[in-house]
Formats: structure tokens, sequence, C-alpha cells
């Protein structure tokens, strides 16, 4: 599976890993599944690309459309943070505009993270 992730319910924490081939249906499907519950409204979240190897995105658009979803689908309170650990060139590329594109949509409540290490990841998220 290319994304796994875990909830951790008592630090509001969702924690989450992508390895091997990531594709646009992973990263989508996992956004869906996952951010459509409600019982993680308002829960942080810690996505690690340390192990991904490659990016199978049909074009950096889809970026856009992600951050769309995503801000879409954020709760209107209480404010969360995103930290993304992408020590790669590409996956730390596309974390970035990822976060550039929530920080400018006005539906988005979360506070975006791009890191190149776990430490950093975690400081950002107070853990």
């Amino acid at each position: 599976m290319p994304i796994e992730h875990y909830i951790d319910h008592d630090r509001r924490l969702v924690l989450t890993r992508g390895c091997g081939v990531l594709t646009d249906e992973d990263v989508f499907g996992y956004q869906h599944e996952v951010w459509s519950r409600p019982e993680v409204a308002g829960y942080d979240e810690l996505v690690d690309m340390s192990e991904v190897e490659q990016i199978a995105l049909p074009s950096v658009g889809r970026v856009r459309t992600l951050a769309r979803l995503s801000a879409s689908m954020d709760p209107t309170s209480p404010s969360s943070k995103l930290a993304i650990v992408a020590p790669d060139d590409l996956a730390f590329g596309l974390g970035r505009v990822y976060e550039a594109y929530r920080e400018g949509n006005d539906q988005s409540t979360r506070l975006v993270g791009v890191f190149r290490s776990l430490a950093d990841a975690l400081t950002f998220l107070g853990l």
C-alpha cells in the first residue's frame, strides 16, 4: 500500500507514511478516506514522504486541485497543522506548492509546513 496511516486519538494526530510509487489515485483516495471521517476533524497530521521513490501525478495542476479539495474538507474550527516530511527535492517542491495553494485558499483552516527532517516536522507540530 503506497499510503499507510494511523490515527492517534490521544494526541489528536493522523500519522501518514508514503512509500514506493505514489499515484494521483493514492493521494486523492487517502484524502477522501481519512479526512471525510468526522472523528478526525481538527486533528493535526504528519505526512512522511521519506520512503516515496516516485511521485506519479498527471500534472502539477493536480496539486492545486488537491489543495482545493483538502481546504474544502477542513472544519471551520479548530485550526490544525499539517507537517510534511519531504527529504527528496521533488517531494519537497510539490509540498511547498501545496502549502502555497492551501495558504491562498479562504476555506483552509490548516497551517502547512514542509520540512526536510522528521525532527523539524515534529517541532512544528509541538511534539
